[in-house]
């Protein structure tokens, strides 16, 4: 008698020996809403530590009105400021009378406790449960496991912190009065003498002891450079964290703090000390930002000018708000480099070669109401600006690409 089609696939899925038609599914390494929820209450946490006051509406910073509109949003939600309450370490949370009477509806009055039984019954949240130990992470990646809480671990008081208090209150004063600034950390961004901050907590990385070059192994497998590290924490405490789980907390959850943006001109200045009068000035390279009033362009964040002048800079920009190329407006000057033996020419071919797929699309009228198109203004952050600079006075830029993902400039 022949099969029905339910009894032979039955047949078949019995008689898997090797376990092939076993599908499992493939967890996502994407981040739940509830993550993205305190990791983005976390970015308000670190402004108050840095500003030492709540994001305010007021503020002609985008950035800064971006995180005033978020913690807003979340104070109008009870499902929210519930799930943040643990988080809130600045009391920025609006606890209301909504939220209260949610927390009243979901409690219960346990059981009076007799026995072992009674206790049992009463672990509403699993504690006791053999399956699910206060221990098991369940929604957080093992490496980042492993990698926090080493981190942690191992830190210990640091017995000459007093030669380091004095920098985490300069970077403190730096952040506030916005010679630096805080930015997302990114693959590649860790260096000695950087600040970088892990979960509202800043820390100097001092130094990176490679131990462990990159190679591959005979069966193809890359093995990438490593070494312990020291980290000095602004707490007083210090780490030997190993660099690559270094990486992995503050790609997780970490922020890096910029260079003082008076630091780059510093180096230029030391670069130059070989000068000779058979060298000739041919100029200055000059960053502007923008005093603009039109929301259209002080809006748009890391918007700066890039050229270069013949002459002193503060000399080239007066009257700049009577100029279609400073967009109308007055200019504030962020950064200037006086180089020697170069072509201005090549120097502006070389930054639009760099920057052009950033550069700024806009129309602007003069007083006689004729319009342009400004050119040299970019959108990208300063940092970069300064690297690239560099770059090209050193001759470098030609191996290097902008990466609008990364935001920094990668090795072609």
């Amino acid at each position: 008698m022949a099969k029905d089609k339910e009894s032979v696939l039955d047949d078949i899925f019995a008689n898997d020996p090797m376990g092939l038609l076993e599908v499992k599914p493939q967890k996502s390494k994407a981040q739940s809403s509830d993550e993205r929820l305190i990791s983005s209450f976390e970015e308000i946490n670190v402004f108050f530590d840095t500003k030492n006051r709540v994001p305010e509406a007021s503020t002609t910073e985008v950035n800064e009105y971006q995180l005033y509109s978020r913690l807003k949003g979340i104070n109008e939600s009870p499902d929210r400021i519930n799930l943040l309450r643990d988080y809130d370490r600045h009391q920025l949370l609006k606890i209301s009378a909504d939220v209260i009477a949610e927390d009243q509806s979901n409690y219960k009055v346990a059981k009076e406790v007799e026995s072992i039984d009674d206790l049992l019954e009463n672990d509403d949240i699993g504690l006791l449960s053999e399956k699910d130990d206060i221990f098991n992470f369940n929604h957080v990646p093992k490496d980042y496991q492993r990698a926090s809480s080493d981190f942690i671990a191992k830190r210990k008081p640091c017995p000459s912190f007093s030669e380091y208090e004095p920098l985490f209150k300069q970077v403190h004063k730096d952040l506030i009065d916005g010679n630096r600034k805080i930015l997302k950390f990114r693959q590649g961004n860790l260096k000695e003498e950087n600040f970088y901050i892990h979960n509202g907590v800043m820390f100097l990385l001092v130094k990176i002891n490679i131990e462990q070059q990159e190679h591959y192994k005979p069966d193809g497998t890359r093995v990438r450079e490593d070494g312990r590290t020291l980290c000095i924490f602004e707490n007083g405490t210090q780490s030997n964290m190993l660099k690559r789980s270094v990486e992995k907390i503050l790609y997780e959850n970490g922020k890096t703090i910029s260079a003082h943006k008076e630091e780059g001109v510093k180096q230029l200045e030391r670069e130059l000390e070989n000068i000779t009068e058979e060298d000739s000035s041919t100029g200055y390279i000059y960053v502007l930002k923008s005093k603009s009033a039109n929301p259209e362009i002080r809006n748009i964040e890391d918007l700066y000018k890039i050229g270069f002048s013949k002459n002193k800079t503060q000399k080239r920009i007066q009257d700049a708000e009577k100029q279609a190329t400073y967009l109308m407006s007055d200019v504030e000057l962020v950064s200037e480099w006086q180089c020697f033996n170069m072509n201005p020419q090549k120097f502006e071919k070389l930054i639009h070669q760099v920057f052009g797929h950033t550069c700024l699309d806009i129309s602007v009228k003069d007083n006689r109401g004729k319009e342009h198109k400004p050119r040299e203004w970019f959108i990208v952050p300063i940092h970069v600006i300064e690297d690239a600079v560099d770059k090209i006075i050193s001759g470098e830029i030609v191996n290097y690409k902008f990466n609008t993902i990364t935001q920094s400039l990668k090795k072609e």
